[in-house]
């Protein structure tokens, strides 16, 4: 059955009531944003959710190889799946506002392969050599500690006995790291929009990389991160929708021009968040105007998923029917409410139709 998690955000502070309350409303996962300039420590909210709940699964959404070291990570995500029991997930990227914000832009794609590599050795308990490691640091090689011996390699040897493997999941974009992660990595979460032949076009990358491989999809769990605005307002919720999709298709352009299918519209729309969009703000800013001064209405409703609960539910049901396992809710689509007290529209109307 399909898996609905709720993305993560720039949140300061964890309540394990509202982890409860997500619970409830029947999400399956929660992911937190790793990014220290601009939100709290994940790790600890997925500690402190995974001591409130009793199924919900936790992840970060997503870390990257770079600002710590990848034993660190490793073990912080070993802890959690500890706690939890079995319910964490590593979701990790190439990198994004964690390293802007630190001078740095994404890793390159020979050491993110190395550092996927690596951390699937380190989740299941195995030794990774030292001149295997991507960090790069100022500190003096272990050689020059005047001991009888010293450690030769990385190793997590508190791992408990038959405690289950954290699976690692991948938030890929590009076609190079679709087909590093669906070789890699037990899940990949496509960040390639809603548009229905982007999707097709990202699963049938991991299918054909995995196939030469001599490997089945039966190894490997699809999802994809869609920006939901679940109203029946189209209007009011137009200027939300928009400013929404633009973080996110961010990524399409971030290094290169966006590859994939698209129409003209697309493109256009693609060409100007890569010219006009404020890493600073880390949302909406576009510099070269476009189509009476923001982003085309028919972009936003292809590339997000924007209406009421039955207009939601189809366009899920067409993107799950094209292989996905999982959806990441990314966006306001969780916080419009019902009323002050009640579950979001989504919670309430969408996630329940989905899984009958």
């Amino acid at each position: 059955m399909v898996e609905f998690w709720r993305g993560g955000g720039s949140e300061s502070t964890t309540s394990v009531a509202v982890a409860q309350r997500v619970e409830a409303e029947g999400w399956d996962g929660q992911m937190f944003m790793d990014s220290q300039s601009l939100c709290a420590d994940p790790f600890v909210r997925m500690g402190a959710w995974a001591a409130g709940t009793q199924r919900l699964k936790l992840s970060p959404g997503v870390t990257n190889p770079l600002t710590r070291h990848l034993a660190v990570t490793a073990a912080a995500a070993a802890t959690v799946q500890s706690i939890s029991g079995g319910r964490a997930v590593l979701g990790i990227g190439r990198g994004d506002s964690a390293l802007a914000f630190l001078g740095h832009a994404p890793t390159t794609l020979s050491a993110f392969r190395r550092a996927l590599t690596n951390l699937q050795t380190l989740l299941s308990g195995g030794e990774v050599p030292f001149v295997a490691d991507t960090l790069l640091t100022d500190a003096p090689k272990i050689e020059t500690i005047s001991l009888g011996d010293r450690p030769h390699m990385t190793r997590l040897q508190w791992l408990p006995p038959g405690m289950a493997k954290v699976p690692l999941d991948v938030a890929a974009t590009g076609p190079k790291v679709i087909e590093m992660a669906a070789q890699i990595a037990e899940q990949v979460t496509f960040s390639v929009g809603a548009i229905p032949e982007r999707i097709a076009w990202a699963i049938g990358l991991a299918r054909a990389a995995r196939q030469k491989l001599g490997l089945t999809d039966a190894g490997v769990s699809y999802g994809a991160q869609i920006i939901v605005v679940c109203h029946p307002d189209l209007e009011a919720m137009r200027p939300i929708a928009t400013a929404m999709v633009t973080p996110l298709a961010r990524f399409q352009v971030m290094l290169n021009d966006a590859v994939g299918p698209q129409n003209d519209d697309d493109t256009e729309n693609f060409t100007a968040i890569r010219k006009g969009y404020d890493m600073t703000k880390h949302s909406v800013s576009l510099a070269d105007k476009i189509k009476g001064g923001t982003l085309s209405w028919d972009f936003v409703r292809r590339f997000a998923i924007v209406g009421p609960p039955d207009h939601c539910v189809a366009r899920l049901r067409e993107l799950i029917a094209l292989g996905l396992d999982r959806i990441v809710v990314v966006g306001p689509g969780f916080h419009t409410e019902v009323n002050k007290d009640g579950p979001s529209l989504f919670a309430r109307d969408v996630i329940p139709a989905i899984k009958r």
